[in-house]
């Protein structure tokens, strides 16, 4: 049954029925692409190849469609974490972060991440990207991937240099702006910061303060990747996708991918691919299905009893993570609870020449703040400091062979000094602002960390994840590398990953609109190919 409507996702669910014996390949259909995972990056693979009416295309998505209201209404999206929407993952204790184990939402949706997010639109830092390049992966280059970002974008303000308008994700300013807001961008100006007209997704990214920008339609409902790319085209009659299928291995004819076996509604099934897989499940579980599939380290596959079929030792290595901290003040006024995690934002750098390794977020407060526990009431100011260049690296492993088993997630968050150095200036940055005559209006104490509080402490006791997980499956050809810059899988045919996974250092800013970049990009080279 081939899809015709967004209504008409072919769901079903049931628990996985493990098996340990390999099973014989017996397909029920065939297609031409196979792609796992209808998140930021997969809407967009399976939008730009089914337009070709010649190639046939499967979608596989472990999670359900993305019906509920809160999806898309704009302050409904925080009741979705936790949720069987979400992955719920939980991190191995972290000993940089006082022994707690931290809880990751990860989409388990049609739209991923992005049906769940806060709906922030960064896409990041020039430098980040020619790194990629200067590392050996030829054609990502800032200037390489400027047009697979203009390309998918509909921008408010129009085209330009820097912005696209006549693509379907609609990029927009925060449609409502408090008068603290604007005193904090006024607040930067006064530190030496660029502020007022600031895009940091144009020129100059770095030492500038502006609105924050959002993947929000016209009539302020979320535009995720789902909406923005997929349920407009479930008609075609060469696409189909299935929901509540949950992938567990890739399938080999030597060390060529010919398919996938997923289980839905208790049953075991096998599909062919002609032409490729495409894995973009994400950075948990992308390196996760490598490995059930036998392309990992070899030692680590073995003692899962999984047969090695490459020995890729960086599979689930070079995990990275953004950080979020709270630095909270009592404000002289009152102010509104706005619509949005964050009105406005400033990026900088604690480091010369290095791309910006702080984005400071800011807003009047958060729906359902404070919480029970906080023993003070408002209004509050919140400025959020997040470390969005992480030097730590953890890594992600299997639990058991058993594909049901939530992967082992250790990020090893603060194991690099430097990161807990850039936190604390990162504080420091926010007092300075706080304390400028800008924001004297709103500035009637600092409640977190609190003055003489110790700073360290308070980072290791309260720092929690954005969750924005990447690398796992980094892009390149050093030891660790598990894919090329044509993102195919290193020592098989047939197999490529497109997500979060692949980035050899994660982004300057929120990573979701770098990873509907790298779907338009593959795309683009994949449609070259036909």
């Amino acid at each position: 049954m081939l899809l015709a409507t967004h209504s008409s996702f072919q769901t079903s669910c049931g628990r996985l029925k493990y098996q340990m014996e390999p099973r014989p390949m017996n397909f029920e259909e065939s297609f031409d692409y196979i792609v796992v995972g209808a998140g930021a990056t997969g809407c967009v693979i399976v939008n730009r190849l089914s337009a070709n009416s010649d190639l046939k295309v499967l979608l596989l998505e472990a999670g359900g469609p993305d019906e509920d209201p809160n999806i898309h209404n704009l302050n409904g999206f925080i009741s979705l974490w936790g949720t069987d929407r979400d992955w719920q993952f939980l991190t191995e204790p972290q000993e940089g972060l006082n022994g707690r184990e931290i809880f990751i939402t990860q989409g388990k949706v049609v739209g991923g991440g992005s049906s769940v997010h806060a709906m922030m639109y960064v896409r990041g830092n020039r430098r980040n990207f020619d790194q990629w390049a200067s590392l050996g992966n030829e054609g990502w280059s800032y200037d390489r991937v400027l047009p697979y970002f203009k390309k998918s974008e509909h921008y408010e303000e129009g085209a330009s240099t820097y912005h696209g308008a006549d693509g379907t994700l609609s990029v927009r300013k925060c449609p409502e702006l408090t008068t603290v807001a604007e005193a904090f961008i006024d607040a930067c100006v006064e530190r030496g910061y660029s502020g007022n007209d600031w895009d940091f997704n144009g020129a100059q990214q770095e030492n500038g303060a502006s609105v924050m920008q959002f993947n929000i339609t016209a009539d302020d409902r979320r535009c995720s990747s789902a909406s923005a790319f997929l349920t407009p085209i479930l008609n075609r009659p060469n696409l189909k996708a299935q929901t509540h299928a949950e992938v567990t291995k890739i399938l080999f004819e030597g060390k060529r991918a010919v398919g996938i076996e997923y289980i839905q509604n208790g049953q075991t099934h096998q599909v062919r691919a002609e032409r490729e897989v495409i894995i973009s499940a994400g950075a948990f579980l992308s390196p996760k299905l490598l490995m059930l599939s036998g392309i990992g380290s070899g030692s680590h596959l073995r003692s899962h009893n999984i047969p090695v079929l490459v020995d890729l030792p960086g599979v689930g290595q070079n995990l990275q993570d953004h950080m979020r901290l709270q630095v909270i003040y009592k404000s002289h006024k009152e102010l509104p609870v706005p619509t949005l995690l964050c009105e406005t934002a400033l990026f900088t750098s604690t480091r010369p020449d290095i791309p910006p390794d702080l984005q400071i977020n800011f807003s009047a407060g958060i729906p359902g703040f404070p919480p029970p526990e906080y023993p003070f009431e408002g209004p509050f100011s919140i400025f959020v400091p997040i470390l969005i260049q992480p030097q730590s690296r953890g890594e992600v492993k299997l639990r058991s062979s058993n594909p049901q088993d939530k992967p082992i997630i250790d990020p090893k968050y603060l194991s690099a000094e430097i990161d807990l150095q850039t936190y604390l200036r990162g504080i420091e940055i926010c007092r300075e602002i706080a304390n400028t005559k800008a924001f004297a209006d709103f500035n009637n104490g600092e409640v977190t960390p609190g003055v003489g509080a110790d700073a360290e402490e308070y980072v290791r006791q309260y720092a929690e994840t954005i969750w924005h997980p990447a690398g796992t499956c980094r892009m390149g050809y050093d030891s660790l590398a598990v894919v090329d810059p044509q993102l195919r899988v290193h020592g098989v045919e047939g197999l490529r990953v497109a997500d979060a996974s692949i980035m050899p250092n994660v982004t300057s800013g929120n990573t979701y609109a770098p990873c509907v970049m790298l779907g338009e990009k593959l795309s683009a080279e994949l449609k070259d190919s036909f």
